[in-house]
């Protein structure tokens, strides 16, 4: 993997299609990665709910998917069910409308077609190290990706417990992931039931848990922003939390470039965000890797950090 600080070329293609037996649609997946470079890890990423019609698909979260290809990721972006870009298609199916058990799936498919979608991308084949495999998802997305590291809910529709683990997701990254639920009072409490039954207490693969200071998420909770950071404090795996001064939900502006809906546009924590969640999976797949304690060191000795690191 490339761990220069100087970002590299950066070659993205899309739509790759995957045909899921039973899903109500293709799968349509964005591959982000360096131009050059061999044993490439994977970088799986969520995309949230949102307003935005793209934002919300493979055509979003460009100022990260950029930045982590260009460190050495091969970034891999579904379009979700749950995407606004496939409402008029997908909105009498089944988990309509934020299928979050099939955005979970998503992630599964993917790496059980990864054959097809290294062989589709130009230049792709035979540079890629499919043992070390990462995930990273913010809001909605963070959600899915909680599941997919461990942690488990109660189907409503059944009643019974959905383990939807990854065992070959070795570590995560949450943005702006949604917390407990039994502190659920805001309006969207009745939309999203799902979350009422959040279990961390099962999520044991390491995570980068982030969250920003000014993330008050009332229409799900008054807890405040802390409620971001509950990943962090119940989950009994290895985690770090990352809180981001002054960030709100869009922590800086992940999910669009001048995105309108972004209420805290801020190019340089977008980038300090990019570096920080680079360097913590690199160590996490790469061990022996310094560039986590590098990187927090670096943060806590800034004279005006963008924010600080807390591990347990």
């Amino acid at each position: 993997m490339n761990a220069s600080a100087t970002p590299a070329p950066v070659v993205s293609y899309s739509p790759v299609v995957l045909s899921v037996p039973g899903r109500p649609v293709d799968l349509h997946v964005r591959v982000s990665a360096p131009a050059t470079g061999t044993d490439l890890p994977v970088l799986l990423l969520s995309h949230g709910h949102g307003p935005s019609h793209h934002l919300s698909s493979l055509h979003g979260y460009a100022p990260l998917a950029d930045q982590w290809a260009a460190r050495g990721f091969v970034v891999v972006q579904p379009t979700h069910l749950s995407s606004r870009t496939l409402s008029h298609l997908v909105a009498d199916a089944p988990g309509a409308p934020f299928f979050w058990r099939s955005r979970a799936e998503d992630m599964t498919h993917v790496l059980d077609r990864f054959d097809a979608i290294e062989s589709a991308v130009p230049t792709l084949t035979g540079r890629v190290d499919r043992t070390a495999v990462a995930l990273a998802g913010h809001s909605l997305g963070g959600f899915t990706a909680s599941l997919l590291l461990g942690a488990e809910v109660t189907d409503p529709d059944t009643g019974e417990v959905a383990r939807l683990r990854e065992p070959r997701i070795k570590a995560g990254v949450l943005l702006a992931a949604p917390g407990r639920g039994d502190v659920l009072n805001g309006p969207m409490a009745e939309q999203l039931t799902i979350f009422r039954s959040l279990d961390f207490s099962t999520m044991t693969t390491p995570a980068l848990v982030v969250a920003g200071d000014k993330d008050d998420s009332r229409h799900f909770t008054d807890m405040g922003p802390d409620w971001h950071a509950d990943p962090f404090t119940l989950a009994p795996g290895p985690t770090a939390l990352l809180t981001l001064f002054d960030a709100e939900h869009g922590l800086g502006g992940i999910a669009g470039y001048d995105a309108a809906e972004t209420t805290d546009e801020n190019p340089a924590r977008v980038a300090a965000l990019a570096g920080l969640t680079a360097a913590y999976l690199r160590t996490r797949l790469r061990p022996g890797d310094d560039s986590w304690r590098t990187a927090c060191a670096t943060l806590a000795a800034a004279p005006d950090p963008v924010g600080r690191v807390v591990t347990k």
